[in-house]
């Protein structure tokens, strides 16, 4: 799968554009700045201290790219003049397989940009790409691990914890092709 994928979320009248694209080495003080907020240390499992574990977690997203099952991508504010702003969140499509009916979407946000429809924007933009790109060899769902109040995808059952991943239990929210 080609790693230069850049995607766009366009700007609302009370919001920036977003700019959604592969992970790379110049992001990694914006990722470990973000990895600090305690908050985004409660809800994921990666722990990314300091400039060794960002390029390990970067290596990580490169490599699910170079093997097309994990697309991780960095969600930016876009400048007035189009120019990449600041590391606002992450987003991910995973578990793709060839033919496969069913895969996962993921995010997260920066502690400075929640509350600001950076997520819902991003999800969908991931979303109708991910369609798109992989419809056609047969991905008819995408389910998202998230809390019941989730917008655009809908919930379809609690799932029991499975540690260490997920210490505790969660929702499985769905979406198909064609919602």
């Amino acid at each position: 799968m080609n790693s230069s994928v850049t995607l766009r979320a366009a700007a609302t009248p009370a919001l920036p554009a977003l700019v959604l694209r592969p992970w790379s080495a110049r992001d990694i003080p914006s990722l470990i700045e973000a990895c600090r907020d305690p908050v985004l240390r409660h809800w994921t499992s990666h722990r990314v201290d300091d400039e060794a574990g960002g390029a390990r977690w970067l290596e990580t997203q490169q490599a699910g790219w170079a093997v097309g099952e994990r697309f991780a991508f960095a969600v930016l504010e876009e400048g007035p003049g189009g120019e990449e702003g600041p590391l606002v969140g992450n987003t991910v499509l995973k578990g793709v397989a060839p033919g496969g009916p069913a895969a996962e979407v993921g995010y997260w946000t920066a502690a400075h940009a929640r509350g600001k429809g950076v997520a819902p924007r991003a999800l969908e933009v991931l979303t109708q790409w991910a369609f798109g790109t992989f419809g056609p060899d047969g991905l008819e769902r995408l389910d998202l691990l998230h809390q019941v109040d989730n917008p655009g995808y809908a919930f379809d059952r609690v799932l029991p914890a499975t540690p260490p991943a997920f210490p505790r239990d969660g929702h499985l929210h769905v979406r198909r092709a064609g919602d």
